[in-house]
């Protein structure tokens, strides 16, 4: 992974969020369907797969930019890693539902998870 393909990441997960809190606000209900529901769903999917690159080729990203020393690089994207495995549980337990309620999403949002991984992101982001 280089840098670039990083910030990818962290863009989709970053727009992800932010129109989850856009959705949280709308009150919509467990009975209805929201006519953003379609744009949700592909935000989620496209997080999934942001989060799944993560996992799989972040390390690559000490070895690509000669990251020095490798040891505290690779122990802090362990950290990230698990924590987008964590992340990426949970979103894909939302999009397992047939009807994403606004309540849903803003507990999804709320997640120690979620949270954590965008605060080490925004971390990783700063140093890298």
């Amino acid at each position: 992974m280089n840098p670039k393909e990083f910030q990818k990441c962290v863009d989709t997960i970053e727009e992800s969020y932010e129109f989850f809190l856009a959705y949280a606000a709308q009150g919509v209900s467990g009975d209805e369907a929201s006519q953003t529901d379609g744009q949700l769903r592909e935000l989620l999917q496209r997080t999934d797969q942001a989060l799944t690159s993560l996992t799989e080729r972040l390390p690559a990203l000490v070895e690509h930019e000669a990251l020095d020393p490798p040891e505290i690089y690779r122990a802090a994207i362990e950290v990230v890693q698990a924590d987008a495995d964590a992340a990426r549980a949970v979103v894909r337990l939302v999009l397992a539902q047939p009807i994403i309620s606004s309540q849903l999403i803003d507990n999804l949002n709320a997640s120690v998870h979620v949270r954590a991984l965008l605060t080490d992101l925004f971390l990783l982001d700063e140093v890298v």
